[in-house]
């Protein structure tokens, strides 16, 4: 799919890797619908984009995601691109893991992106055009201790991802996944318990935002099923560098 006048909805657009994606994307044509709670920034960012709009949404309130596919629709009449980019951290040992906490990310990362899936595929269909482009993690690809939870959220994501892929092959709607590493943005300052990886020598540099949002973008213009952001040295696929926080 090209970019170029292509509507994007961009989750979690607020900061770090939505806010870059949405960026990227408007640099490349793209009009953007922005989503985030917090919507004085997604407002300021509209603002700096040639062609977006903002819209307060709580993605784990169907009504509001229903709104904001409405609000895509009112103002562009189509939707070409969903980016399911919203999503929490939890880092604590599986011990030490709230079942509230728990169920809290699973809304957030696997119910919340599968409704937001199922709120634009009705136009995606009738329109027999469209990706969907859903952010996992690197920790289902190469486990670390102390994100078992957060890690399993995203695995059921990457999951759904597959079958969506596979479901939805037929009629033009293109389901693909990213696996970010670390990366440089404040996903480890709002976690929602636990706390961030230690950084120590030698260790594996973090992506910037707009490395990933790249990525997620070549998925749309390609097509393809999934980008591994894991770095070849650390055992990924990922050839690019990682630039420091």
């Amino acid at each position: 799919m090209e970019l170029n006048e292509a509507v994007v909805i961009v989750t979690g657009a607020s900061s770090g890797i939505g806010a870059a994606t949405a960026r990227e994307a408007a640099a490349a044509g793209a009009r953007l619908v922005l989503a985030a709670r917090r919507y004085e920034r997604i407002a300021a960012l509209a603002e700096e984009l040639p062609d977006a709009i903002a819209v307060r949404c709580d993605v784990t309130d169907s009504d509001q995601i229903r709104g904001l596919v409405d609000a895509a629709l009112d103002r562009y009449g189509r939707i070409d691109v969903l980016v399911n980019n919203a999503g929490q951290g939890l880092h604590e040992p599986l011990e030490h893991v709230a079942p509230d906490d728990f169920r809290a990310i699973l809304e957030l990362n696997v119910v919340a992106p599968l409704a937001a899936m199922q709120a634009v595929l009705p136009t995606m269909r009738a329109q027999g055009s469209g990706s969907i482009v859903n952010v996992s993690s690197g920790t289902v690809l190469r486990p670390v201790p102390g994100v078992g939870a957060y890690a399993a959220s995203k695995a059921a994501l990457s999951m759904l991802s597959s079958v969506a892929r596979a479901e939805l092959a037929d009629e033009g709607v293109v389901v693909s996944t990213v696996y970010p590493f670390i990366t440089a943005t404040e996903f480890h300052q709002v976690l929602r318990a636990g706390a961030g990886p230690a950084r120590h020598a030698g260790g594996p540099q973090p992506q910037t935002a707009e490395q990933v949002a790249e990525v997620i973008l070549d998925l749309v213009r390609s097509g393809a099923e999934r980008a591994d952001l894991i770095p070849a040295r650390f055992g990924g696929s990922y050839e690019g560098e990682g630039s420091p926080a």
